[in-house]
C-alpha cells in the first residue's frame, strides 16, 4: 500500500472507497461460495459463516483456510449493518494484513473448478491448464 497510516486516515475518501470495495469483495466472495454450494448441492448454508464452513468441509478450500478466513463473514456483516463501528485504522490494517486472503480464496476456487471440469470431461484431475490466469496462494 503507498500510504502511510497516516496518510490514510487523514482523507475520509480513503475510507469510504476502501470500505465500499472490501464490502464488494467480500459479497462477491460469498457468494461465489453460495453458487457452488448450490450448484454441487454440497448443503444449505444458514447464514454468511456457513458458508465458508461448507467449502471447507467439503473440500472446495482446504479446511486450514476455511478457518483462517471464517470472520470473513462477519466482517461482512459489521460493514453492511453497522454492528460495530469499523474504523479507518482497521481498514488500513486489515488491507495490509489480510488483503492476500482474497487471492488465495481465488486460488482455490479455480483449482477446484478446473478440477471439477476435468472430472466431468472424464480428465485425469490434473490438468490445470483449462483456466488461463491460476494464481499461487498467497500471490
Amino acid at each position: 500500500m503507498a500510504l502511510t497510516k497516516e496518510e490514510f486516515i487523514a482523507n475520509n475518501d480513503n475510507f469510504a472507497i476502501a470500505e465500499h470495495h472490501l464490502r464488494r469483495a467480500l459479497e462477491a466472495l460469498l457468494d461465489i461460495g453460495r453458487h457452488i454450494i448450490a450448484k454441487k448441492g454440497l448443503g444449505r448454508p444458514e447464514d454468511y459463516k456457513s458458508i465458508i464452513t461448507l467449502l471447507g468441509k467439503n473440500g472446495v478450500i482446504p479446511m486450514e483456510f476455511m478457518l483462517k478466513i471464517q470472520g470473513m463473514a462477519g466482517y461482512r456483516n459489521r460493514l453492511v449493518h453497522g454492528y460495530a463501528d469499523v474504523t479507518a485504522e482497521e481498514i488500513y490494517d486489515l488491507l495490509k494484513e489480510r488483503l492476500a486472503d482474497f487471492a488465495e480464496f481465488v486460488y482455490y476456487i479455480l483449482d477446484y473448478l478446473n478440477k471439477e471440469n476435468v472430472v466431468q470431461k472424464g480428465g485425469t484431475g490434473d490438468d490445470t491448464k483449462n483456466c488461463s490466469r491460476t494464481p499461487s496462494p498467497g500471490n
